[in-house]
This record gives C-alpha cells, sequence and structure tokens, in this order.
C-alpha cells in the first residue's frame, strides 16, 4: 500500500509570501529561521554571564608576573608579541636601500612604456580619417597610394589632382576618326554589360562588401584607440604612485640618518640645526 500511496499525485505545500506591505522588511520569517537565529541568541546570551561573573568575582588585589611585560591598547585589550625580530638600524637602512632600487628600476621601466605607448597613440589619432588619392575603389584599377602627415595636407594634395586632372582632359589632342570608332565601340560594350542583371548585382554585391570591410576597420581603429588610451591612463597613474612612493621612501632615510628634519612619536616638529655661517 505505501507504493500505491507514493504513486498517488498529492498537493505542492508552498510557502506563505511576505504581505506586499511589508516586503520592505524583506523575506517572511520561516520556523527555521527562527531557530537558528533563537540559538544563536542564547549562546551569546550564556557567553555574556559567563564573562559577568568572571568580572563580579574578580580579586583586585591579583598580580602576576606577567602583567609588568604585557601590553594593552587604549581599548584596554591586550597585545600579543607576533614574536617578530627586532631589526638594527642598519639593517633598516639596507633593506630601504634595496627597497629604492627597486622602485627606481620599476619606474624606469614603467616610464619607458609609457612613452612608447604615448607614440602609438598620437600615431593612431594622426591615422584616423586618412583616405587613399587617386584610383578607383578595385586594386586592378592601378591606383597612386599618397600619403599625408595631416588632413590639411591631404585636402591640398586632393586639390591639387583634382585640377591636374582637369587641365590634363582639357589640354587632350582631338580623337582621329578611327578612335572615335572604336571609343563608340567600347562604349556600346560597356552600355550592354551596365545592363546586364547578373553584372549589376555582382556590382552591387563588391560595393556592399567595400562598405562591409571599411566600417569594420573603421570599428577596429577605433577600439585600438580606446585600449591604448585606457592603457596609457593606467600607466601614468602607475608612474604618479611610484613616484610618490619612491619620494615618500628617500624621505624616510633622510631622516634615519639624521639629514633632514620631521616630526616625532611626540608629535614635536624638529629640524637639523646647521653651523652659522
Amino acid at each position: 500500500m505505501s507504493s500505491m500511496r507514493n504513486a498517488v499525485q498529492r498537493r505542492n505545500h508552498k510557502e506563505r509570501a511576505q504581505p506586499a506591505q511589508r516586503e520592505k522588511w524583506g523575506i517572511l520569517e520561516k520556523h527555521k529561521d527562527y531557530s537558528l537565529r533563537a540559538k544563536d541568541y542564547n549562546e551569546k546570551k550564556k557567553h555574556l554571564k559567563i564573562l559577568w561573573e568572571k568580572a563580579i568575582e574578580r580579586n583586585p588585589d591579583e598580580f602576576s608576573y606577567g602583567m609588568l611585560s604585557s601590553k594593552t591598547d587604549p581599548h584596554g585589550r591586550r597585545i600579543q608579541d607576533r614574536g617578530n625580530a627586532t631589526l638594527s638600524q642598519d639593517a633598516v637602512k639596507l633593506l630601504k636601500t634595496q627597497d629604492a632600487g627597486y622602485l627606481k628600476t620599476t619606474l624606469q621601466q614603467t616610464r619607458s612604456r609609457r612613452e612608447k605607448t604615448e607614440q602609438q597613440f598620437h600615431l593612431l589619432n594622426d591615422l584616423v580619417g586618412v583616405q587613399l588619392l587617386g584610383g578607383g575603389n578595385d586594386a586592378k584599377s592601378g591606383r597612386h597610394i599618397i600619403f599625408a602627415v595631416d588632413l590639411n595636407e591631404q585636402n591640398t594634395i586632393s586639390s591639387t589632382l583634382r585640377e591636374q586632372n582637369v587641365s590634363a582632359s582639357n589640354q587632350g589632342k582631338l580623337p582621329q576618326p578611327s578612335q572615335l570608332d572604336d571609343s563608340n565601340r567600347g562604349q556600346r560594350r560597356r552600355n550592354s554589360i551596365s545592363m546586364d542583371p547578373r553584372m549589376l548585382a555582382r556590382e552591387e554585391v563588391n560595393t556592399s562588401q567595400s562598405l562591409k570591410q571599411e566600417r569594420i576597420a573603421r570599428k577596429f581603429r577605433r577600439r585600438q584607440r580606446e585600449g591604448q588610451e585606457s592603457l596609457l591612463k593606467a600607466l601614468k597613474d602607475r608612474e604618479k604612485g611610484l613616484r610618490a612612493t619612491e619620494q615618500q621612501l628617500s624621505h624616510g632615510r633622510a631622516r634615519m640618518s639624521n639629514s633632514v628634519g620631521g616630526i616625532n612619536k611626540a608629535g614635536i616638529k624638529w629640524k637639523i640645526r646647521e653651523r652659522k655661517k
């Protein structure tokens, strides 16, 4: 019978949710949550009771020699020794010298990397918006690539090339009749090819592919420029922090050698007295 009872579909007992007007208090507490909270509360209460009994039964005249070497903080808590050996003054100076050498090397590496990144970032900014002058978009058209330093020089070169093309077309010789016939036949052939729907579809596909490649290249350059900019900012912050740490370490070494002034533990400012000239 037990197997049959398990085979029958039973009702799913759902937990009651928190009412809408009490959502600010969080989820509704269940019995298991209350049990854990009550157990934790009773353990803390028991511990406080034991501490209270120890405080009541404490002997004010109690003494042990360990009290002479132990220390307490301003809140009355005992400070234990961690077992670290106290270093001598010469050992501390040597360690600070090694730290200064490491900081100097790291700072030099960061500075050189930052300068190299700055050059690459400026080069990427100069290449933004630069276009190819002359020729068509097809690689078989025999285009002539001219590189310009900036956009102003690019505009100047493009206007000069445009004027040269116009003057060359105006100064050309008149064609011969045979050349006119050949040109007419070539024109008719180009017109027939341009009317072919397959050729038109191929031209549209090539144009769309070239536009897509140009858009992908422009997006890649923008992301590369943003990455270089974030890297440059991180290197500048790292260089600034290393420089501040190096200055602070050098100041501490100078204070240890009594070559500069400072503030002692009592908060009193002092400085090195120099000999009067």
